[in-house]
Order: C-alpha cells, then sequence, then structure tokens
C-alpha cells in the first residue's frame, strides 16, 4: 500500500512540474494573484467581477510583446507591465477564478490558458488567438464570454456591419519573431485567417457612441469588454478595453499605449474614438456569470 502510494505521490508530482516548465513567471506575479482573490472575496461585493479586477491595475505600466519570449510557445505571466490585451486577459482569469470561487496561482494559470489559446489548448504559436475576432469567437464557444448584440432589427445601436479581411501576419511575417524563425508557422496562420475572412459582424459606429446610457446604447454595462474596429491594414481590431458608465457618458478603461499606463479615460468613448482616424467603431463581450 505504501508503494502505491508513493507512486501515487510521484505521479501528481511529475504532471505538476511538467505544467510548472510551461508557465513563465516571477514570485511577484503569483503572490499577486493570490492577494487579488482573497481579497475579492471580502471586498468586490455586487461589483462586476471584471470591473472591479481592471481597477486593481490602475497605473501600472503599459509595456508590448511581453508574450514575445523564447522560441517555444508557452503560458506567460506578467501582471506588472501589460498591454491592452494582457490586461483584458489577465483580469478575464481573475474575474473566472473569483466566478469559480478558486483562488490558486495554478487555478488562474489554467483560466488563463484557457482563453489565450483556440480551444483552450496551448500547442505552438499558431494555437495564440492572435486576431481578437479570434479570441471573441473561441471564448463565446467555451462559454466564458458572449458577445453583446441584437438578435434582430432595430439594430440599434449596431447600425453598421463589418466584413472581416484580416492578412496582416501572413504578410509580414517578419514583423514577428516566432514567424520569422519559423516559417512552417506561416501557412498555418494563413489558413485560420482565410477560414475568417469574408465573415460579417454587426458593430456599433463610433458617432453612435455618443449616445446616452438612457438609449439604446445602455445595453452595454460596466466592465463588458470591447474591441474597437479597423477597417483597414489587414487588422480586423486595433485596440481592446473595459468599458463603464460615467454621468450616463460611455468611458473606457484601458492600457494606453499613449498615455504609456493602465487608466480610466477622463474623456468619453465617443471623445477618445473620435481622435483615432483608422477606428470605425466597436463590438461588445459580456462575461457569462453564472
Amino acid at each position: 500500500m505504501k508503494r502505491i502510494i508513493l507512486l501515487i505521490l510521484g505521479y501528481w508530482l511529475l504532471v505538476f512540474d511538467c505544467w510548472a516548465q510551461q508557465v513563465e513567471y516571477t514570485k511577484a506575479d503569483s503572490a499577486l494573484v493570490v492577494k487579488l482573490l482573497k481579497e475579492a472575496q471580502m471586498q468586490r461585493g455586487k461589483e462586476h467581477r471584471v470591473f472591479y479586477f481592471g481597477k486593481k491595475f490602475l497605473g501600472l505600466p503599459y509595456v508590448g510583446h511581453t508574450l514575445e519570449l523564447g522560441d517555444k510557445e508557452h503560458l506567460i505571466v506578467n501582471l506588472h507591465e501589460l498591454d491592452c490585451t494582457t490586461f483584458v486577459e489577465t483580469v478575464v482569469a481573475l474575474s473566472m477564478c473569483d466566478q469559480q470561487n478558486k483562488r490558486t496561482f495554478k487555478d488562474f494559470c489554467q483560466n488563463l490558458s484557457k482563453i489565450r489559446f483556440r480551444n483552450g489548448k496551448m500547442t505552438d504559436y499558431t494555437s495564440r488567438l492572435h486576431y481578437f475576432t479570434w479570441w471573441g469567437e473561441d471564448n463565446e464557444q467555451l462559454g466564458i464570454v458572449k458577445e453583446i448584440c441584437p438578435k434582430a432589427a432595430p439594430w440599434e445601436p449596431y447600425t453598421a456591419v463589418q466584413t472581416i479581411h484580416i492578412d496582416y501576419m501572413s504578410q509580414h511575417p517578419s514583423l514577428y519573431k516566432q514567424l520569422k524563425n519559423h516559417p512552417e508557422f506561416v501557412p498555418v496562420i494563413k489558413k485560420y485567417e482565410d477560414a475568417t475572412n469574408g465573415r460579417k459582424f454587426r458593430y456599433i459606429p463610433k458617432r453612435n457612441l455618443r449616445w446616452r446610457q438612457s438609449t439604446s446604447l445602455g445595453m452595454i454595462h460596466d466592465g463588458d469588454i470591447v474591441a474597437m474596429l479597423t477597417d483597414s491594414d489587414g487588422l480586423d481590431t486595433r485596440h481592446i478595453g473595459i468599458a463603464f458608465w460615467k454621468n450616463g457618458r460611455l468611458h473606457l478603461l484601458h492600457a494606453s499605449s499613449l498615455y504609456k499606463k493602465v487608466l480610466l479615460s477622463k474623456e468619453t468613448f465617443y471623445e477618445y474614438e473620435m481622435k483615432q482616424p483608422k477606428h470605425t467603431g466597436i463590438r461588445v463581450w459580456r462575461m457569462v456569470d453564472n
């Protein structure tokens, strides 16, 4: 019996060691995850999880390309430097843990991996959900988020339609470390791009973001995830963040490349978007709260 117990213990230690080898993080990162999840039990109250955890990172520096480390794809956890995508992913992973009442660093890593990679499974660089259209669709299929959009007319405020045309990665492989080092990944990425191209999605044009909370724009809630769309350069989106309302006007919580930090925008979302000539409008997702 003693030998069987030791064999079982040895197996689980091996499994944990294999899992740990695929995760890159600092002790400060893991400690912060546990601290935030424990605090949420006492402090969050009825506030929307995504908005609650998003505000915990206010002032944190904006740093891009933090996932492009090493040659082999692995899970990178960095809660001390965030770009717009890793900010949203980190917040959603924390929100999932809180929702599940799971509060360990391993729980967080498992959720982060689930939302970052296609079908929740990390294989190589091509399994990462590089375009946000992929991210939204994949995480909706997994039951993590749902897209907020009217199902039939009247379509307000979703009065425009985006036709997807993405090819930026396959057309510019030299700009991506992994694609440059592994040209065999390029046709795989192109296959995924081609499978998405031509699809049509309703969206809220940025001119409609000036509407007040009392209008149909009010279907957007605090904590909803917003993707800012573009119709150029072979991309589908240019920025993502978290929506919130203030004095009846929609605002944005995001990791800003302009201000180099995570912030709650003082200007309205409409004012912000009108300064972005390549932005066309937004699509919106809400975390499914079971």
